[in-house]
């Protein structure tokens, strides 16, 4: 599905979720912390680590409304 550092990324940005429980594909990123703040953060770390730049329209709320959603937008970027 996605790999380790996305993962990692991820999960720095997400201060409900258990270290222990599993990053679910359909997993609601703003239930598990994911702010505004967090988001600017989460793109900051993602664009530099994947050598990518997000489009206004990736900018949308839907991209950030669960973990997989956010990773197929990362991916068709790459």
């Amino acid at each position: 599905m996605w790999d380790e550092q996305f993962e990692s990324i991820l999960r720095e940005h997400l201060p409900f979720l258990p270290a222990d429980e599993e990053i679910r594909k359909d997993l609601s990123l703003m239930e598990a912390g994911l702010d505004s703040m967090g988001i600017v953060e989460l793109l900051s770390k993602l664009e530099a680590a994947y050598e990518v730049r997000f489009q206004d329209e990736a900018l949308a709320l839907e991209t950030f409304e669960s973990a997989g959603t956010l990773w197929s937008t990362l991916a068709a970027l790459a």
